[in-house]
């Protein structure tokens, strides 16, 4: 009874509240980024092909648009995609082994993939460095070329906590996790499978 009042101490409660508040603003803008750099993706390409077949010349500053919303849709969606289980995985063996292994999995993957994203963005923070001081610009807008590295070592941090909080929710739940909202789909009913799935983006 004691562990269990120390708990529901008020202040433990809001602190909780403020992490899930914070958690779900992140999420948001996550979904916001990711989602606007794909419309972005989408209408330079579009765009372009109708500038050329009707008026001509192509749009001139496109392929840097283009390659800034790929870099900021693929660096940034690592955390999301981990978050939401959707990550590329190998399954042939997890799939068949038995459910205490897959649970020794579901920790020991988050943790090493965790480690490497952190060491990921460490080094390629250094090379953002070094951008920064070498002072090169884009060739058509002629914007910074750092903005465009900014991404990857921040991109590689978000991806690195998400899969660290994979690690935590695998230790804390006997349920397997494989990534912070979603449940190892073999513990899942087809029914239910099917139910999470439509409602997840």
């Amino acid at each position: 009874m004691k562990e269990q009042s120390f708990w529901q101490n008020p202040v433990f409660k809001a602190i909780g509240k403020g992490l899930r508040a914070i958690d779900y603003a992140f999420l948001k803008l996550e979904e916001f980024i990711l989602s606007a750099a794909i419309i972005v993706i989408a209408v330079m390409i579009g765009g372009n092909v109708i500038s050329r077949e009707f008026f001509g010349p192509s749009i001139w500053f496109h392929a840097e648009v283009s390659l800034f919303a790929v870099v900021i849709a693929t660096f940034m969606g690592i955390s999301y995609a981990a978050r939401k289980g959707r990550h590329i995985s190998m399954s042939a063996i997890y799939d068949t082994v038995p459910w205490k292994v897959r649970k020794a999995m579901a920790i020991f993957i988050p943790a090493v993939t965790s480690g490497i994203l952190f060491y990921l963005s460490y080094v390629s923070y250094g090379y953002m460095l070094t951008v920064i001081e070498s002072g090169r610009t884009t060739t058509s807008l002629q914007v910074p070329q750092w903005w465009l590295y900014l991404f990857i070592p921040l991109g590689f941090l978000t991806g690195a906590i998400q899969f660290l909080r994979n690690l935590i929710v695998n230790l804390i739940n006997k349920e397997v996790y494989i990534g912070t909202d979603a449940k190892d789909y073999n513990d899942t009913d087809p029914e239910q499978r099917d139910e999470d799935e439509s409602t997840q983006l």
